[in-house]
């Protein structure tokens, strides 16, 4: 599947964007959806996951109760609402794609990746 990231921007401390991860080329309902980030001079790391079928997700404890994954399967996009940004969560946004559902934090269990969105977050 083809994954295309968008929504990044420049926002300040405490703001809020979504962001939007658009599938085509694949079965999206086939796949487990996660969104991992990468800062400058960091490693890529796991941010959130949603199952097929979307009744399961999950968080990395540094955006739990701050960020919300959710997915719509008839348009073919997943959706990651970040609320109560802070400086520490600015990097290079990317959607992966993965259909076995194992090892859904570790980005080496992924063959399908978008481009990456930018999100700056100013203090």
């Amino acid at each position: 599947v083809q994954l295309q990231a968008s929504g990044g921007g420049s926002v300040q401390a405490g703001g809020s964007l979504r962001l939007s991860c658009g599938a085509s080329g694949g079965t999206f309902r086939d796949y487990v959806i996660t969104w991992f980030r990468q800062a400058p001079g960091k490693e890529r790391e796991f941010v959130a996951a949603i199952s097929r079928g979307g009744g399961t997700t999950n968080y990395a404890d540094s955006v739990q109760g701050r960020f919300t994954i959710s997915r719509d399967n008839a348009k073919n996009t997943v959706y990651l609402q970040m609320n109560s940004l802070k400086p520490e969560d600015a990097a290079v946004y990317y959607c992966a794609g993965q259909t076995t559902g194992s090892g859904v934090r570790d980005a080496n269990q992924y063959t399908d990746w978008g481009q990456g969105t930018l999100v700056t977050v100013s203090s």
